[in-house]
């Protein structure tokens, strides 16, 4: 082994496996590699998390569902119509899961939504459920594929929906 310039030369000593030499400094001098972002060590996790930013984006992207009968108060098909009123009156909101079939929770509180909820409509084909709290946590409310309900009589803080 010989040391040049502080550093070990044994065969084995590299910038991954430093050599500890008597003449040597300590700690061991690491040179920082200087690979670009998207390429070399760490670009696959700087990858993921860009594409992961990008699918939460869309999540949060409001989408148009298709109308379908225009004489229902909720014309959608595929969502869970929340109404501010009784009866199916007043605003409305409709929600689903940005991805058919993959259920998602979203918070009403989040929407401008919270205390506001009377009456849904689901006309998804799988159940919803409404939640009292933020996360979807608790005992869900559910709302059953194709149906209604006129009255809630509370005010739920989430929903789950496909």
């Amino acid at each position: 082994m010989r040391v040049i310039a502080g550093q070990c030369q044994a065969p084995h000593c590299n910038t991954q496996n430093p050599c500890f030499c008597r003449n040597a400094p300590y700690p061991p001098v690491r040179h920082p590699q200087r690979n670009l972002p998207m390429t070399g060590k760490g670009g696959s996790m700087v990858h993921y998390w860009l594409t992961g930013l990008a699918a939460a984006s869309l999540l949060l992207t409001p989408t148009v569902a298709a109308a379908e009968d225009t004489d229902s108060p909720c014309p959608f098909s595929g969502v869970l119509c929340l109404f501010e009123g009784t009866d199916f009156t007043g605003a409305v909101w409709n929600v689903r899961s940005l991805t058919p079939g993959v259920g998602v929770c979203v918070s009403l509180t989040e929407h401008g939504w919270e205390g506001r909820v009377n009456s849904v409509i689901n006309t998804n084909g799988d159940t919803a459920s409404l939640f009292f709290n933020e996360d979807c946590d608790g005992g869900p409310h559910p709302i059953d594929p194709n149906t209604s309900v006129s009255s809630l009589g509370y005010h739920p803080k989430s929903v789950w929906v496909y």
